[in-house]
């Protein structure tokens, strides 16, 4: 049995925005379809070189696959939304840490998401309501300590 749902899209995302989401849909749909060891190691390398995301620009990110995507801000799509977000936050030269993991209240329930400053973003859960299963997180800079 379903449960009827009303999706919240985000408004007041630019068009720009939306366009580039919609270029960084495809490949995150196609990430999302290989094995969790190979999406790693794609995302290990797409990290390279890119500043940690602030809170703002990862959420910006985030609303901007929502906004550009039904099946991004369906329940079902975490993984394609979390992944495009990270994708999106990538062109901006940043990168968030990019999770999957489970809840850790009943019942059992698989998901995808992105972090900033440690804090997940966007999913209006409290701290450690996710357990991380996998993380890429930003690489330090040098001189970074």
């Amino acid at each position: 049995m379903t449960t009827p749902s009303a999706l919240e899209r985000p408004t007041g995302v630019p068009a720009t925005r939306r366009v580039a989401a919609r270029l960084v849909l495809l490949p995150a749909v196609a990430l999302a379809l290989l094995p969790p060891r190979r999406i790693r190691a794609v995302l290990g390398l797409l990290r390279r070189g890119a500043a940690p995301a602030t809170t703002a620009q990862a959420q910006d990110a985030r609303d901007a696959m929502c906004a550009a995507s039904l099946r991004c801000a369906g329940p079902k799509g975490c993984l394609p939304r979390s992944l495009g977000a990270a994708l999106l936050c990538r062109l901006g030269g940043t990168w968030p840490t990019w999770c999957t993991g489970v809840r850790v209240v009943p019942p059992f329930t698989a998901h995808a998401w992105i972090e900033a400053d440690g804090r997940p973003v966007g999913e209006g859960v409290p701290d450690g309501y996710f357990a991380r299963l996998m993380a890429v997180a930003p690489l330090p800079r040098p001189g970074d300590r």
